[in-house]
């Protein structure tokens, strides 16, 4: 299946020069759970906001339109250029398919994107990047949510809710 999987403050913020506006190892735990042994999909800015940073356990696919970007010598790491290239990569192997960002990429596979995992940090932060606001959930029916109170290693209080398309995909 493919899947967003975002973080988000009370005003949508994901994101603040490149980074997250905030620091949360249980919701950073709950990312590395749920995309572990599996791909995951964020945009050219996004890598390089993680210093291109490879997660373990895990296959990323970067997107750029640069055709010129360097291939990465690590082998869990794809450079593609284009939505059609990464769905057909996709259909060729058996992993699951997360989009992590930024902004761009949730609207590049809006159709393609069978469930959602959204986490609201009930806050609010300085941010330039925003999740998008014409992202259309009226397909998706919430299915359940998580409540995770602010604790000694965790400064927020936040929810991770999921999200299903109400009419399955065809695979």
């Amino acid at each position: 299946m493919i899947y967003a999987i975002w973080a988000e403050d009370e005003t949508k913020a994901i994101g603040v020069d490149g980074h997250l506006p905030w620091r949360l190892p249980a919701e950073l735990e709950h990312f590395k759970n749920t995309t572990y042994h599996q791909a995951i999909l964020m945009g050219r800015k996004t890598f390089e906001g993680m210093n291109k940073r490879v997660l373990p356990g895990r296959i990323s696919i970067v997107l750029t339109r640069d055709t010129s970007y360097p291939r990465e010598d690590n082998d869990r790491v794809l450079i593609m250029h284009s939505v059609s290239e990464v769905l057909e990569w996709y259909n060729s192997q058996d992993r699951d398919l997360y989009i992590i960002g930024g902004a761009k990429m949730f609207l590049l596979f809006e159709k393609e994107i069978s469930a959602l995992y959204k986490t609201v940090v009930h806050e609010k932060f300085t941010a330039d990047t925003y999740f998008p606001e014409d992202f259309d959930f009226s397909p998706y029916e919430k299915i359940s949510e998580e409540y995770r109170k602010k604790d000694e290693k965790n400064a927020y209080d936040f929810t991770i809710e999921k999200y299903e398309r109400k009419e399955k995909r065809k695979p």
